[in-house]
């Protein structure tokens, strides 16, 4: 008897990869980490037996897999840095806040109304004060960790990897260890019988059941029940049952687990895609928030040239030198000036919006960014001619679109073996043993000695046409994602170099408009004095400074367009802006 007890033992934990039951125990729910080593490592072994057309898959599998990982290596290695150059900034700007002066104090002022219009608390307020004290001018990293920390369709996204990892983990428990029992009680008639039962049954990973139970009859049973009589202590059992043909390399719950991991691998390059061009409209957001305020400085200048004529105009009316119309002339000009500056300012509190929702607080409120922040023109940082090459080819390693659709075609990859394990027939086999405990209840006691049972279950399905059904499924979606997948590559390849055009392109309008302004502002000053000495008249002065506003205009439209150009160049390298700074 306790040789055979030891048999059933012994094959259980062998068949289980263990040297003792309970390391198989402790062994059989891994962590998550060890979860998504176990099932990549499980699945690419059975498609790399059978399946020549999902190895290609499996290895893009562990492709993305080393790439997840790299980033988020990276990342933190970002965070690091990022936070020791803080403290670094914060360092070196504590000595110069105490040289403040009283424009600085009115600029202070007017961010704080700005701030409190936006609806943020003050608390905040003084926080993003403090922060503004070190910050002369709003730079755009400024606004791309805004748009890490606190926009809220990121924060959207970041919730998607919570809904994935509910779906693993849901999955997971279809190996959950499950309690089966019943009580059946027939206390009057002619027999009187009690039966109470428990069992336990526990999935194993590799297919196939654990189980066990304990089992109690007793009173007087119809002869042909006898078998629910047990001895007085009641009966125990221990078995298992595995599959051989059929659901022994996957079965549904296997198959289940490993959609809700490639769905949780999904996400990530999801979101970061979706980051990027977050990262990417705000980017746009933000020059054109600068384009719009240094064409404020434009016109603001040109109105202080008008208003000082004006005033020199003026005395010569009042002496007699001019004539009435001449002086209407500059008030006519004067005031259509007026009005380009309020359009242009209508333009840059709009701007100001758009930008502030992707520019928050730390509490998420959008913060509306006042003129104060404005940061001055910056010369270019050119790229080099020689970049293209060697953008395309980090686009095609870095963009996570292709990331998202080889964890597609691994989904469909399960379908598709778990579609190839429904062609075959049902071939378990089972076996356990029990042995009866107590004082036995019949003179034979046929129930005493230790009982091993052994069999083998067969189910063949005969057309199986769920199964091909499924097969020419799966394999036709394969077959449309990786077309899906080389026309993607096509794709971004066409957008880096329709970005880089863009960029060089820019480049060249730059060098054009700012020499075209250097020539006009030359032009209107040299006007403006031959005006001044009585050499020329109101209206060549009027169309000098036009070409000079046009001019300068033109060249703020030429840095702006140079600004979304690289903005779409890093977009399309899969660059989200904080590795650049």
């Amino acid at each position: 008897m306790a040789m055979g007890a030891w048999t059933v033992a012994l094959i259980l934990v062998t068949h289980c990869g263990c040297t003792t039951v309970r390391e198989w125990t402790d062994s059989r729910s891994p962590k998550v980490t060890e979860d998504d080593h176990l099932i990549e490592t499980d699945f690419q072994r059975f498609l790399s037996e059978d399946s020549p057309e999902e190895e290609l898959v499996a290895s893009d599998s562990h492709q993305s897999e080393v790439e997840l990982n790299v980033l988020e290596e990276s990342a933190s290695e970002e965070k690091k840095e990022e936070s020791q150059n803080s403290i670094k900034l914060v360092s070196e700007e504590v000595g110069n806040t105490a040289i403040a002066s009283a424009s600085d104090n009115e600029a202070s002022e007017a961010e704080i109304n700005a701030l409190e219009f936006s609806g943020v608390t003050p608390g905040e307020i003084d926080q993003v004060n403090q922060e503004l004290e070190f910050s002369e001018t709003l730079q755009l990293l400024d606004v791309v960790r805004s748009v890490h920390d606190t926009y809220p369709a990121l924060e959207i996204l970041y919730l998607e990897r919570q809904i994935a990892n509910g779906k693993q983990l849901s999955a997971w428990g279809e190996f959950d260890t499950k309690l089966k029992g019943f009580s059946e009680n027939q206390p009057s008639g002619y027999y009187q019988t009690y039966r109470q039962n428990a069992e336990v049954y526990q999935p194993i990973y590799h297919g196939g059941e654990f189980f066990g139970g304990y089992r109690i009859g007793r009173g007087d049973f119809e002869p042909w029940y006898l078998e629910r009589q047990t001895n007085d202590g009641g009966e125990f059992k221990l078995g298992m049952r595995v599959p051989l043909l059929r659901n022994r390399e996957i079965d549904n719950r296997r198959a289940e687990l490993w959609r809700a991991t490639y769905e949780r691998q999904r996400v990530q390059p999801e979101i970061r895609s979706n980051l990027i061009y977050f990262v990417r409209d705000a980017s746009v957001a933000y020059w054109t928030w600068v384009a719009a305020g240094q064409q404020v400085k434009v016109y603001e200048a040109a109105l202080e040239l008008s208003n000082k004529r004006n005033s020199k105009l003026k005395r010569r009316l009042e002496t007699g030198d001019l004539d009435p119309p001449v002086f209407q002339d500059n008030v006519r000009s004067l005031r259509l000036r007026e009005a380009k500056l309020i359009d242009r300012k209508r333009k840059l509190d709009q701007s100001a919006v758009k930008l502030s929702l992707y520019y928050r607080s730390p509490g998420g409120d959008p913060l509306l960014p006042v003129p104060a922040l404005l940061p001055e023109l910056q010369n270019l940082e050119l790229i080099p001619s020689g970049e293209l090459e060697v953008g395309l080819q980090k686009a095609l390693a870095s963009r996570p679109e292709i990331q998202v659709i080889n964890a597609e075609i691994r989904k469909f990859s399960v379908d598709y073996a778990e579609a190839r394990n429904d062609l075959l027939p049902n071939l378990d086999t089972q076996i356990q043993g029990k042995q009866d405990v107590g004082e036995p209840t019949s003179s034979k006691r046929d129930k005493s000695e230790f009982e091993l049972e052994a069999g083998i279950y067969v189910e063949v399905p005969l057309q199986r046409r769920k199964a091909r059904g499924k097969i020419q499924t799966s394999s036709a979606k394969i077959a449309q994602l990786n077309i899906k997948r080389e026309f993607l590559k096509d794709k971004i390849i066409a957008e880096v170099q329709s970005a880089y055009a863009g960029v060089k392109a820019a480049e060249e309008r730059i060098e054009k408009a700012v020499e075209a302004r250097e020539l006009a502002e030359y032009i209107s000053e040299v006007e403006r004095r031959k005006f001044d000495l009585g050499r020329s008249d109101l209206l060549a002065v009027f169309l000098r400074e036009q070409y000079a506003i046009e001019a300068a205009d033109g060249e703020i439209e030429s840095r702006l367009e140079y600004q979304l150009a690289l903005a779409d160049y890093l977009a399309a390298l899969a660059d989200d802006l904080l590795s650049t700074f």
